[in-house]
């Protein structure tokens, strides 16, 4: 069977380094108090992760947010069989676009929720998790889009508070440098932002992206021993 090559573009943006606005607006969100209800649909969820975590035996949990398919999700699940991975996505459609023939290992679930509310019912509640990865997230590349960021939305300061340990990953340099300086600023830790050597891809996304070339980036924020 002749292999299949991905080819798939860079992201290209009108934004040629970190946003001037990144440190401005990163403060103002600690400075005020994120009020927008949690939205129903993501309270189930979150009752549905609650249940799983007090059902399903385990030693460490694992948060895996933006998981799209779930792929990176069962990758953590059968890398780490003594903890419980918690894939999280907003869309039904991509949930349910994993493939049949792979299994869900049995301490690994998907659930479809928005992540804001789940981190910030997680943060109430003081659920915490040894590893929380989020890769791969939509860049939103136009400068006019810097909000919609993950370091732009009120809710990352909550982001240290969940985990020790935090990785994102991507193929834009310019998101993950931005992410960096914004935990910089919520935290008082700095962290580099790294070229990834990728082995085996966790994501389909990683995988069209190292097939097809690109370089990617992989943001580490580490404060204690990490789960091995």
């Amino acid at each position: 069977m002749k292999k299949f090559q991905y080819d798939s573009r860079s992201v290209v943006s009108n934004q040629q380094g970190i946003h001037e606005n990144l440190t401005e607006l990163v403060a103002k969100h600690l400075r005020s108090d994120y009020r927008k209800p949690i939205q129903t649909h993501n309270l189930e969820a979150y009752r549905q992760m609650q249940k799983a975590i007090a059902d399903i035996a385990h030693e460490f949990l694992i948060l895996d947010s933006c998981c799209g398919t779930g792929a990176s999700s069962i990758h953590l699940a059968n890398k780490y069989p003594d903890t419980l991975v918690i894939g999280i996505d907003q869309s039904y459609k991509r949930l349910n676009r994993r493939d049949d023939q792979v299994a869900i290992p049995e301490n690994c679930i998907l659930i479809r929720a928005n992540c804001e509310d789940i981190w910030r019912l997680c943060e109430r509640d003081s659920i915490s998790f040894a590893k929380h990865f989020i890769l791969y997230p939509n860049p939103w590349p136009k400068s006019e889009h810097f909000k919609r960021r993950w370091h732009g939305h009120p809710v990352f300061g909550l982001l240290p508070n969940l985990s020790c340990y935090t990785e994102l990953r991507s193929n834009w340099k310019i998101y993950l440098d931005e992410f960096s300086l914004a935990w910089q600023t919520v935290s008082g830790q700095a962290y580099s932002v790294d070229e990834l050597e990728v082995a085996e891809p966790m994501t389909l996304f990683e995988k069209k992206y190292h097939e097809s070339g690109q370089k990617l980036y992989q943001f580490v924020a580490d404060s204690s021993l990490r789960v091995t």
